[in-house]
């Protein structure tokens, strides 16, 4: 058993994540893929006060990146692709086959979201794909809409059948345009006259464990299982397996208690370097800040996404974004992006932690001007 403090934690977790160098990806299409595969996945979301969840994580690790950077590796390198991980993402392409279970399962079993969709609006809109190529929703004009059957759900069917489609993995997502998507017949999008050989369960269950090892460093089963809970016993007996073969070494964590997590010994021989002192604006959806009670742990600092809870209620803000400097989080600042008035608008900002405050607070405005660029960008 080897004993981590949680500040040795946190420099193997920020040097996994990427955040304690700058540009360590490089630029343009290319850095993202590298992003994309190193992290496992990049969350992808709706809500847009300030620049999208996907294209702000990628932004923090690629300091020279431009939203046209993501829609080559997508659309025309073809390097990353969307599926479910714990929530949409871009995933690497390499990653397919790891998916192809889950497919499987949604063309056996169906989706839950999707239980109300009929077959015959499933062949019309294939139809469409197989006669007119990609297409989006806009691109279906005579839907007759219906009520919804959860707060989520469209009202138009042919939308319910590309999403049905989508997690059956018979079509894929071409391109983004803001969140408008392009649908495309998945072996027609990558050219594929067979898709690859589906992962066994086993192998599956490899690959994300080598995922978490690669993006975290330190893993416990709550990190490598994120909202995938019947995984996890199969996950232990992997991990048990590679602790006997000495491939994996089990941590006692400062403050962990009862929760067991496990390292490679090289990452734990390099635990004691110091951090960058780099400054980060985060995305409440970076895979740093996503796990929020690991999180707390590693930084004692816990995270409030209050943008759906009523403003009379909200603490930190409506869409606050933690500040990571070094190795600590000393802020949580609520922000908004005036596109019209080309403006980055500070709602609020929240201090975290007791740190001086007066050189922070420079730092941190400076690189706020960064992000400012950043959202303003075309």
């Amino acid at each position: 058993m080897h004993s981590l403090s949680k500040a040795q934690a946190r420099h193997i977790w920020l040097r996994t994540q990427r955040l304690d160098t700058s540009a360590p990806f490089g630029d343009g299409p290319q850095a993202v893929a590298s992003a994309v595969e190193h992290l496992g996945y990049v969350q992808i979301d709706t809500i847009s006060v300030i620049e999208r969840a996907h294209h702000h994580i990628l932004w923090t690790r690629i300091p020279a990146y431009r939203r046209a950077d993501l829609r080559q590796a997508q659309s025309v390198d073809k390097s990353i692709f969307e599926y479910w991980t714990h929530a949409l993402s871009y995933v690497p392409t390499k990653d397919f086959r790891f998916f192809i279970p889950d497919m499987k399962l949604h063309r056996r079993e169906g989706h839950k979201w999707f239980a109300g969709v009929k077959p015959a609006d499933l062949r019309k809109v294939l139809r469409l794909l197989r006669k007119d190529g990609a297409l989006t929703i806009r691109d279906i004009d005579d839907d007759v809409l219906v009520d919804k059957e959860h707060l989520w759900a469209s009202r138009k069917p042919s939308k319910r059948a590309l999403q049905l489609a989508f997690y059956t993995g018979v079509v894929t997502i071409s391109e983004r345009n803001g969140m408008l998507k392009t649908y495309q017949l998945m072996e027609r999008h990558f050219g594929w006259d067979r898709p690859p050989k589906s992962a066994s369960t086993t192998e599956v269950s490899n690959y994300l464990l080598d995922r978490g090892l690669r993006a975290q460093g330190l893993v416990s089963l709550d990190s490598i299982c994120h909202l995938d809970a019947p995984r996890k016993p199969q996950i232990r007996r992997l991990i048990e397996s590679r602790v006997r073969r000495k491939e994996l070494v089990p941590v006692a964590l400062e403050g962990a208690v009862k929760q067991e997590h496990w390292a490679r010994p090289d990452v734990l021989e390099a635990s004691g370097d110091g951090a960058s002192g780099m400054v980060h604006i985060l995305s409440p959806f970076d895979p740093l800040i996503i796990q929020r009670k690991r999180t707390e742990l590693f930084f004692g600092y816990g995270h409030r996404f209050e943008a759906y809870v009523p403003k009379a209620k909200r603490v930190f803000g409506y869409f606050a974004l933690p500040v990571l400097v070094g190795d600590d989080i000393v802020a949580a600042i609520d922000l908004k992006t005036d596109r019209k008035n080309k403006k980055l608008l500070l709602q609020k900002w929240n201090w975290i932690g007791k740190r001086p405050r007066k050189e922070l607070k420079r730092r941190i405005e400076e690189e706020l001007h960064r992000f400012e660029r950043f959202q303003l960008a075309d």
